[in-house]
Order: structure tokens, then sequence, then C-alpha cells
């Protein structure tokens, strides 16, 4: 496995690790979500503690507004902060 696709799957690891409601992987809710940005991307975001925040951020990303993120509306969040991180990157 090349590099990449390695961090690729550890983004999909890493969602399947907060997604732990018995028997369903494929969607996070607003806890489920707020313990991994405040574990996995405490210098990334702003305010991980705030639960202001978090609902801003769950209300975001859920797209289809069924109180659940789906992986693919998790994927906005990564590229997001990819962005974000890449734009750092070149202002130091």
């Amino acid at each position: 496995m090349t590099k990449l696709e390695d961090h690729l799957e550890g983004i999909i690891n890493i969602f399947h690790h907060y997604s732990i409601r018995l028997g369903n992987y494929d969607t996070l809710n607003k806890n489920e979500l707020k313990k991994l940005i405040t574990k996995e991307l405490p210098n990334a975001l702003k305010n991980t503690k705030d639960q202001a925040s978090i609902d801003k951020v769950f209300q975001e990303l859920d797209a289809d507004k069924d109180a659940q993120v789906t992986f693919e509306e998790f994927v906005v969040l990564v590229s997001r902060v990819l962005k974000t991180a890449h734009e750092a990157i070149h202002q130091e």
C-alpha cells in the first residue's frame, strides 16, 4: 500500500472508531462527531470543546439534515481541514 493509500485508510478507520453505535458504522451522531473532533482535531479546529461550535460544524456537515453525519459528509470536514493546513504551510 502506498503512503497516501495508508493515510486514506487511516481516515476511514478513525471514522469507524467513533461511529460506535451498535451495528452502525456508517454515520456519526452529534456526540460521536464531538468526540472525534475533540480527540483527533484539537489543534486543527478552534473551540473544539465549545458545544455551540460543535453544533455549528455538525449542522454544516449534515447536508441532508437527518441528524447524522455520513462518511461522505465527514469527508467535507476532512477536506476543509486539509485545505486550511495546506494554506498554513504556505504562510510559514
